[in-house]
Order: structure tokens, then C-alpha cells, then sequence
């Protein structure tokens, strides 16, 4: 795409009291033609004869007479605009071909056309014209009040409009659920199925991740209760009583007490440390695809409950939806 050429300050100042020019224009020649039209309704015109007889003598002779040859003195300046617009397009390369200007200012173009439906466009001038010079940074119609009321109705419009789709669509589609033959089954045969083993794999690597993790976080309270565990165990029993009770008896049942311990702890920590292996993984991975086959399998319960939670999930978004933003923020 050819690059647009840069603008020195003073055609920039040029193009801006070109357009101030044609906005006042424009705005004159709308102002003319709604006088003109109001003009040719009998009561206004009966009551502006009444009211300023001398006034309405020179309006129907000077202008309402000559109202085409006026409005054509306008469309000319248009015309006049539209083809130095056209030029200057062409030569600053505003757009990739010469012939794109007409096109994207369509309205610029049949707004010249000095008939009753097409003079309406030249109001999208001005629009156009606004926002030029807001692009500039001349002015801020954001600060407008007009601009203000204008946008929050649009907004508040917007609103309600998309609402009342979603919400017609969320009907649409519970309407379909409730009507249909059952969706767990295409969901499972359509969604699930084709990524069964991703999941497997990911539920897996999430089963595994979190077993290492809470042994790796609480290894030395595991441990001291594998020790605990152990040492009731053994105090409870009724050998290790009688051992007791015999010459050097407590030195020998401490001394299981602390071997048993550190055998159990050491079983521990070599089967948690073991998570780590293919074997492990493996395991998990088949414990993983037996409880995946378990969870898919439905019946004619299933599907009911399945689509009613649809259903109320869908008609709690509808709720939602149907809070009118727009009174909070405007309040």
C-alpha cells in the first residue's frame, strides 16, 4: 500500500478553513431548505403572511422564487468540495486507489444531487466533517452535551436491543434442549471422545502433580505421624507388654519401637518418592481411563439431569442479562 504522504501545517490550516467553511454552508443550506420546506405548508405560511407581511413578501419573491438557483449555487461549492477532496486524496495518497474517494464519501457525492431525498446526506457532512476535526484534536464533541444525551440513549438502546436478542436466543436454545433426545450423549460421542486420551493424560498429570506436591509440602508431618502411628500400635500390643516385663525388656521394645518406626517411614517415603515413576504414572494413568469410562456412561436419569442443569444454568444467564445496567449507571 503506497505510504500517505505527510501534510505541512499550513495545508493543514487550509484544510481546516476549508471545512469550517463548508460546515457553515452546510449548515446554512439545511437551515434554507427546512425553512423552505416549513414555508410551503399552508398554516405556517398563512400565519408567517399574517405575522410579517413585509418579511414574507421579500422571502417569497428573493428566495422561495428562486429557491433552485440558490440551493444549485450550493450544490456547486459541494460539487466543488467533493472534486478538491478527490484531488487532494490522490495527491497525499489517502487510500489505495484514486478512484476509492467517491466510494467512501458516497455521501458527499449524491448530497449534490439537488433533490428532496439526497439533500438529506449533506447532513452526514457535517457529521463527517465533525469528526475530522475531532480527529485533529480541534475540538471534543465528547464535552458536548448534545453528544452526551445522544450517547447515553444509543447506549441504553444497545442495551435493551442485545438483551432482548440474548435472551430470545437463550429461550431458542432451551426450547431446544428440552425438545431434543438427549445431549449428553453427542456431547460425550462428538466433544469428549475425540480428546479422551488428552484427558486422561492431563487428569493424570494433575492426579500426580498434586500428590507430590502435598508429600513435598508435608513430608515431615507425614512422617512424624507414620512414627506416632506406629509407637500406639506397638505400646497397645500385648507382646510387646509381656517383652517389657522381662530383664532388658524396655530397651529391646524401645528398640523395635524406633526400627519398626524408621522401616514404616522409610516405606513411606520410598513409595511417595516412587510417584515420580513411569510406573506410577502408568498406574494412575489406567486408574485414571477406568474412572473416565465410568463417568461417561449415561442413562435416561443422567440425560434428565444433565439437560436440567443446562437448563437452569441457561436461565440464571438470562437473569443476569436481564438486569438493565444501564439504570445503575446513568442513576
Amino acid at each position: 500500500m503506497p505510504a500517505t504522504r505527510t501534510t505541512s501545517p499550513a495545508l493543514e490550516r487550509a484544510h481546516l478553513v476549508w471545512d469550517l467553511l463548508i460546515i457553515v454552508l452546510v449548515i446554512a443550506n439545511l437551515a434554507l431548505l427546512l425553512f423552505d420546506s416549513l414555508f410551503l405548508l399552508p398554516p405556517l405560511n398563512a400565519a408567517f403572511e399574517a405575522v410579517a407581511p413585509g418579511l414574507y413578501g421579500a422571502y417569497e419573491r428573493n428566495i422561495h422564487s428562486n429557491f433552485l438557483t440558490i440551493d444549485l449555487a450550493f450544490v456547486a461549492v459541494f460539487l466543488l468540495d467533493v472534486l478538491l477532496g478527490w484531488a487532494v486524496a490522490i495527491a497525499e495518497r489517502h487510500y489505495h486507489r484514486w478512484f476509492f474517494y467517491p466510494f467512501v464519501h458516497w455521501y458527499d457525492v449524491l448530497g449534490c444531487i439537488p433533490l428532496g431525498g439526497f439533500r438529506l446526506l449533506r447532513i452526514l457532512r457535517v457529521i463527517s466533517l465533525l469528526h475530522r476535526l475531532q480527529r485533529m484534536g480541534l475540538i471534543d464533541v465528547r464535552r458536548w452535551y448534545l453528544c452526551s444525551v445522544v450517547a447515553k440513549y444509543y447506549d441504553i438502546l444497545l442495551e435493551e436491543l442485545t438483551d432482548r436478542i440474548a435472551i430470545r436466543m437463550l429461550d431458542n436454545v432451551q426450547q431446544e434442549i428440552r425438545a431434543g433426545d438427549g445431549l449428553s450423549a453427542p456431547v460425550i460421542e462428538r466433544i469428549v471422545q475425540p480428546r479422551k486420551q488428552a484427558l486422561i493424560r492431563e487428569i493424570s498429570q494433575r492426579l500426580e502433580a498434586m500428590a507430590g506436591d502435598a508429600y513435598a509440602h508435608h513430608r515431615d508431618d507425614t512422617l512424624r505421624y507414620v512414627r506416632g502411628l506406629v509407637g500406639r500400635t506397638l505400646s497397645e500390643s500385648p507382646e510387646i507388654r509381656r517383652l517389657g516385663r522381662l530383664p532388658l525388656g524396655s530397651q529391646v521394645a524401645r528398640g523395635l519401637e524406633a526400627s519398626f518406626s524408621d522401616l514404616a517411614c522409610r516405606l513411606v517415603d520410598e513409595a511417595l518418592a516412587g510417584l515420580q515413576s513411569s510406573e506410577f504414572s502408568s498406574l494412575v494413568e489406567h486408574l485414571a481411563e477406568s474412572g473416565f469410562d465410568a463417568w461417561l456412561r449415561t442413562d435416561p436419569h443422567t440425560e434428565q439431569i444433565t439437560e436440567q442443569v443446562l437448563v437452569d444454568m441457561l436461565e440464571l444467564l438470562k437473569e443476569q442479562i436481564a438486569v438493565k445496567g444501564w439504570q445503575h449507571k446513568y442513576d
